[in-house]
């Protein structure tokens, strides 16, 4: 595995399945034209982005003085 720190975290992976989750929710209910489903497939996606951020203030993500500079390698 990569010593640059690409996201191995666990604030990362939760937030990023969370989102994968909302963008199957989104797409099904666009696939059946169901608005509703959408938005909630939408809140989901926020959702995600909140539960990454709290586990990343408490301690779960890339410790800040850890972060590559200029962008590191890929």
């Amino acid at each position: 595995m990569s010593q640059q720190g690409h996201g191995h975290t666990p604030a990362a992976w939760t937030g990023v399945l969370i989102a994968f989750v909302g963008f199957i929710v989104c797409s099904v209910f666009t696939v059946m034209a169901v608005p509703v489903g959408f938005w909630v497939g939408i809140g989901i996606l926020l959702l995600a982005a909140i539960v990454g951020g709290v586990m990343s203030a408490a301690g779960l993500g890339m410790p800040k003085g850890n972060a590559p500079l200029g962008g590191g390698h890929h």
